[in-house]
């Protein structure tokens, strides 16, 4: 049986019921155990991955699930849900340390695939648990936020343009310097701490690129939001300029790029000479 896009709003929004009273509260920053992602899960992690699984438990779904804190476990029937193929990708909170300390940018992220590779992904959703305001996306469909059809910006390098940096600490002021170039034409930078938010941001064309160069970023992260990007018009590639490709892991990381399509020539040239 296939997964209903509304099924995966309900799922948000579910979430949002039980994490939004909790957002920037001691009891949301208890520390519990370190997540199959690599990070220490927390509490607000854990609520809201329980409230994923208690949802899909009583839908009577067979699927694979990969999971931030639980890495991957096959919810019903597991020779059903190897044989249909069907897998769920999620991040129950993006931007957990913006949620417990209070910060309103933190969001759920939910990939939904028929199959076993980032190609597979049809539906994704990503809601802002502060604001309730759901991202969406079916492949070939388009993307919408709430029921508004979204699209990314018609802004180029000449414009006033606005891009989220995301850098790893090793090698950071190398970093720095290899970016100069870009930094010089962008208007404004923004450091936000929800890629899957972020990429809806850029959907929307309230940003023009978001530059992640992390290696250690998560597929968990992204899986919806590429899916969102892409629908709204934008691209998501490697540092290379390489197509983003993989199989569906909790272990799959990788950094990337992503942005409007005005921007995709520029970024790739800049970055072509020093990664």
């Amino acid at each position: 049986m296939e997964l209903s896009i509304d099924l995966l709003k309900q799922i948000a929004i579910n979430v949002y019921d039980a994490i939004n009273p909790i957002l920037g509260t001691k009891k949301a920053a208890e520390k519990a155990q370190r997540g199959a992602g690599g990070d220490i899960s927390m509490q607000i992690d854990l609520i809201a991955e329980d409230v994923v699984i208690n949802t899909l438990e009583n839908e009577n779904v067979n699927l694979l699930l990969i999971s931030e804190e639980l890495g991957e476990r096959y919810i019903g029937n597991k020779e059903k849900a190897i044989k249909s193929q069907n897998v769920l990708i999620i991040d129950p909170v993006d931007g957990s340390n913006n949620a417990v300390r209070g910060i309103p940018y933190c969001s759920i992220s939910i990939a939904y695939a028929i199959g076993r590779t980032i190609n597979d992904i049809k539906k994704a959703v990503v809601l802002n648990l502060n604001t309730k305001g759901i991202y969406w996306a079916i492949k070939g469909e388009g993307a919408y936020l709430n029921n508004n059809k979204i699209h990314v910006s018609d802004l180029d390098i000449t414009d006033k343009c606005f891009f989220e940096l995301n850098l790893p600490m090793k090698n950071f002021f190398k970093h720095i310097d290899n970016l100069r170039p870009i930094f010089r034409r962008f208007f404004r930078i923004r450091v936000l701490g929800s890629s899957a938010l972020t990429l809806c941001q850029l959907a929307k064309g309230s940003m023009e690129a978001f530059v992640n160069l992390r290696e250690t970023n998560r597929l968990v992260d992204v899986a919806a939001g590429l899916l969102i990007l892409k629908e709204a018009g934008g691209e998501f590639f490697s540092l290379n300029g390489s197509k983003i490709e993989g199989d569906l892991s909790i272990y799959l990381k990788f950094p990337f790029i992503a942005s409007n399509d005005k921007l995709v020539s520029f970024l790739k040239n800049e970055l072509s000479s020093n990664y």
